[in-house]
């Protein structure tokens, strides 16, 4: 039995839903906008988070308010089907196609815990496994000019703290020496597959050499394949290149022009908790590796990917790192990695 198929048909009562608006200003300099979607029925609530990066499409959906047809009764199966031929976006289309699987996912992951619920179970019960301490990292740019202070300064509150860092050829040699000196690096993101976003980061195959060799450990994420000197820049390391921004199924894992050990599987980017699920047993099935990612989650979105990484992939470098240490100088008193699960009773949700 697939991992999905342990949960799709789990019976589903929606009775109606109701739109949260989260907003902060994070440290990367805008203003993040989320929103919580809650299905109530049964007498229970389910909570999910829409990650659409675009604030203007956020705000759009608020204002129009819970206009979706979701009341009725559903199983997972039939209700992921219902959304799937839905427009989710009837305000004002998306300013990028992926938003419909973030939209997609928020809706998906607040039936799944409003349906486990209404049935008294959890989703590591349903699914058989036991969630376990949660490995993470914390993912920064280096800031303009980039100097060590994201690293040293969170370093200095948190000395065990481990990094996934947003590579760019602006680096100096002193900022690469003292990076090494931490280290505390275990993944390079060289935003290599971002076209046309606030965060491309230009192709620089020597950079991307340099890095490879002198972060001999590092994972190396997203480099740009389909600069040839790139390419050849990195095949000696080809064993280290992992997958973030384009994996949106198993197919795109499978259509990368270097098969990784180990990829990241981010739930939103996946959309619908079919694929997702297909995606774990993937790796499970070929021996590769998974690792969980975020999408600056505000609410409850955060403590799901979570608990997903602690009941699939609890000792990889997850880029999940909990609310608090995206500030420079995070305060004190943050859960340490590793990460207790603190899974409810019931549902899918982290205890808070």
């Amino acid at each position: 039995m697939s991992t999905y198929e342990r949960i799709a048909d789990l019976p589903l009562t929606i009775d109606d839903y109701a739109l949260e608006g989260l907003s902060k200003s994070v440290s990367s300099g805008f203003e993040r906008h989320t929103t919580v979607f809650r299905l109530t029925g049964g007498g229970e609530e389910g909570l999910g988070e829409d990650v659409t990066y675009d604030a203007e499409d956020q705000q759009a959906q608020q204002a129009h308010g819970p206009q979706l047809p979701l009341a009725g009764d559903w199983t997972i199966r039939s209700f992921s089907e219902h959304v799937g031929g839905l427009d989710t976006f009837p305000a004002r289309g998306p300013q990028m196609p992926v938003y419909r699987n973030y939209r997609r996912w928020g809706l998906e992951s607040a039936a799944l815990d409003l349906a486990l619920r209404q049935a008294g179970r959890s989703l590591a019960d349903v699914l058989g496994r036991e969630p376990r301490p949660v490995t993470f990292v914390v993912s920064s740019r280096m800031g303009e000019p980039p100097t060590l202070d994201p690293v040293t300064r969170r370093l200095a509150a948190y000395p065990d703290l481990r990094f996934k860092l947003d590579g760019t050829p602006d680096w100096s040699d002193e900022l690469i020496a003292g990076l090494v000196d931490t280290g505390a690096v275990d993944s390079i993101d060289f935003k290599g597959a971002y076209k046309g976003t606030v965060v491309d980061v230009e192709t620089d195959p020597a950079f991307y050499a340099k890095i490879a060799e002198t972060f001999p450990d590092a994972w190396l994420e997203d480099p740009d394949l389909d600069d040839e000197d790139a390419r050849e820049a990195l095949r000696p390391h080809e064993d280290r290149i992992t997958w973030d921004a384009p994996i949106h199924s198993v197919d795109d894992i499978l259509a990368r022009l270097v098969l990784p050990k180990t990829v990241n599987l981010k739930p939103s980017r996946f959309g619908s908790i079919e694929a997702l699920f297909a995606g774990y047993d993937f790796c499970e099935e070929r021996g590769m590796g998974a690792y969980g990612g975020g999408q600056y989650e505000l609410g409850v979105g955060r403590g799901q990917i979570q608990y997903l990484a602690a009941i699939f992939h609890p000792d990889a470098p997850n880029d999940i790192a909990p609310a608090g240490y995206d500030a420079l100088d995070p305060e004190p008193g943050l859960p340490a990695s590793p990460l207790d699960p603190q899974i409810d009773a019931t549902g899918f949700r982290r205890r808070t």
